[in-house]
């Protein structure tokens, strides 16, 4: 290999780093304004694709060939931009002051209402976008075919963060935007109108998605799974160049589109590695970025106080629960036993998540990591080296257990959101480690064919098994929660440099927490496997994280028991909404947005709210009957 193809490598790098420019310079304007880390970010991205190729013929046969494919890609950008907007007034200005988790769960429903919104529309397949007429073909730079469409891109990303620094740096929307970035509170104090603020922003943001993708169409075809992609990239970008910061953005597109362009041929088998590795290396030595600027040290609003619940009440509950998952394989059939196992260990894995973010203020956008490694090391256990399957079953939680120790001893000399991203680059990680390591862990085939032996793989005598060993564990956090560990934990939370004066151990508290709800975490995992036969990739992903926040946020975040209720309803709830309809996303996505509106503190703090109200208005009526009796 010469020089000519490593500059021809380069190229390709930065032609990348100028795409994802695009979507990660929108993607960090909207938090530097909102402080909401916007999942939704990489949908636009994907609406924006589809709607370039939507518009294309229409306003190519009125405009011509020659304006008419930039006039599409600027209408498409436009419609994604008025998109955004109307999320930020209808959904997101209602969430400004709700806690991260809340907000991060709001534009997780907006992914999976746009998916199926796009399968509606455009359906399943593939769509194969035009070729700009003039950049069809390639020129000769150095000896090196270049394509003509590539070198065109390596100039719009440095042109659009140009107009993005004029933009802020010599208007006054502009002023205002990087007032609001610096301090919210106080442009807000000097009467910024941040309601028309906030929208403009995010318009701007949407659009340059939007753009992004339309750009991205003679490159690639629309599919359903570009918003996934993109929006992983686009993070890691934001982060590493520093959450509100444009030029943070475009450095650190440049650093990693040549990562990818470069790292493919020294490390073949890890380059999606590299790149979360990178994004962890940055948070853990400059957690704002490479030019962002630090966040003043504010309490922690992940998790509110918990409201305890009534004890007499909790305690009936429980014992009718129990009796009723004891007796429940008597009179059910095969498929509701698994169904329960199945409830009963995404009980166990949000409830393990809910302990570090409601005791311990740590918000984990990766406890699906722990959740696969369980999984994993069980699989490996039996397949690779013949360990039997009990042990294997009780084994793969400590491994869990273990490697959330060191992690947690990392992550949580961070916190807020840079925290929650850290969990976010170890999760990708470990995935991309599974992804790729094919002769370890199978790729994305995974490993299959991995039952519990004799008795123990029957369905109702596995569901026996499954709830010892998940109830236990359950039992056992519930009485560290309750223990001094438990109280000296949420203390931390409450007022860490309060704690840290009278000399509690905050950090050494945290990461035997966080190592605690990892072994859990990794318990319901290799539970899982031997349920389902099987592990892939897929335990490991960001959905399965996104499931865990959702379940904590159906039962209650603020409840003790939440988190188990919402384990156990979002899985006969999608159990039985997916064969009903096709668009089960749509449905789901829903009703995200409305537990997030409408009921904030999930099923149980709705029930314990009601429960309180009528017990407020029935002495207050016996009071006023008191009242009014003759003496």
């Amino acid at each position: 290999m010469d020089l000519s193809f490593f500059f021809n490598q380069a190229l390709t790098g930065l032609a990348s780093a100028s795409s994802l420019f695009l979507v990660a310079s929108g993607l960090t304007l909207i938090f530097g304004v909102s402080r909401i880390v916007n999942f939704a970010h990489g949908s636009m991205f994907m609406l924006g694709c589809y709607a370039a190729v939507t518009v294309y013929q229409p306003i190519v046969s009125a405009l011509g060939s020659a304006l008419g494919p930039w006039v599409a890609m600027l209408v498409a950008a436009l419609a994604v931009g008025l998109i955004g907007a109307a999320v930020e007034v209808l959904l997101l200005r209602r969430l400004y002051h709700a806690p991260h988790m809340l907000q991060i769960l709001a534009t997780f429903g907006i992914v999976l209402i746009v998916q199926d919104a796009v399968v509606l529309i455009w359906g399943y397949d593939q769509i194969v976008g035009p070729r700009i007429p003039g950049l069809k073909g390639a020129v000769t730079i150095f000896g090196q075919r270049f394509p003509q469409y590539e070198l065109f891109m390596l100039f719009v990303g440095p042109a659009v963060f140009i107009g993005l620094w004029l933009l802020l740096h010599r208007t006054r929307w502009g002023t205002l935007v990087r007032a609001a970035t610096r301090d919210r509170e106080m442009a807000d104090i000097l009467g910024v109108d941040q309601a028309k603020l906030f929208t403009t922003v995010f318009f701007l943001g949407a659009a340059l998605a939007g753009l992004a993708g339309g750009l991205q169409l003679p490159r690639e075809p629309a599919n359903i799974y570009l918003d996934t992609r993109v929006i992983l990239e686009a993070f890691v970008v934001t982060v590493i160049g520093g959450l509100g910061s444009i030029g943070g953005a475009l450095l650190a597109s440049i650093l990693i589109g040549l990562l990818q362009a470069f790292g493919i041929l020294i490390f073949p088998q890890s380059t999606l590695v590299l790149v979360f590795a990178v994004m962890a290396v940055v948070l853990m030595i400059r957690p704002w970025g490479l030019l962002g600027k630090p966040e003043p040290a504010s309490a922690s609003d992940l998790a509110e106080t918990k409201e305890a619940p009534a004890r007499a009440y909790m305690a009936q509950g429980i014992v009718i629960a129990v009796a009723i998952l004891l007796i429940l394989p008597v009179f059910a059939p095969v498929y509701v036993v698994k169904l329960a196992s199945q409830a009963v260990i995404f009980a166990l894995l949000a409830f393990s998540l809910n302990f570090i973010v409601a005791s311990g203020g740590i918000l984990s956008f990766g406890h699906a990591a722990f959740f696969g490694l369980g999984a994993y090391a069980a699989a490996i256990a039996v397949k690779s080296y013949q360990v039997p399957a009990g042990l294997a079953l009780v084994g793969a939680p400590l491994i869990a257990g273990i490697v959330a120790l060191v992690v947690g001893w990392f992550i949580v000399r961070r916190t807020g959101i840079y925290l929650a991203m850290l969990t976010l680059a170890f999760a990708q990680i470990v995935w991309s480690v599974a992804f790729q390591w094919v002769g370890f862990t199978g790729g994305d085939n995974g490993i299959v064919g991995v039952w519990m032996p004799g008795w123990a793989g029957e369905a109702t005598a596995y569901y026996y098994l499954t709830l010892a060993f998940c109830g236990a564990a359950i039992a056992l956090i519930w009485r560290i929660m309750f223990a001094p560990f438990g109280y000296t934990l949420r203390a931390s939370r409450d007022s860490a440099m309060r704690c840290d004066a009278i000399g509690i151990d905050v950090r050494l508290h945290q990461i035997l927490a966080f190592a605690i709800a990892g072994a859990a975490a990794g318990m319901a995992g290799s539970s899982f496997m031997f349920l389902k036969g099987g592990v892939d990739p897929g335990l490991l992903s960001m959905e399965i994280s996104a499931d865990a926040l959702i379940m904590s946020l159906l039962g209650g975040v603020q409840t003790i028991v939440g988190p188990l209720v919402g384990g156990v309803v979002f899985t006969f709830l999608k159990a039985y909404i997916m064969p009903l309809t096709d668009q089960w996303r749509l449905v789901l996505g829903l009703i995200i947005i409305a537990l997030v509106l409408l009921f904030p503190k999930g099923i149980v703090g709705f029930i314990a709210a009601r429960r309180t109200w009528f017990a407020g208005a029935r002495d207050t009526v016996a009071v006023h009957k008191a009242e009014e009796t003759p003496a």
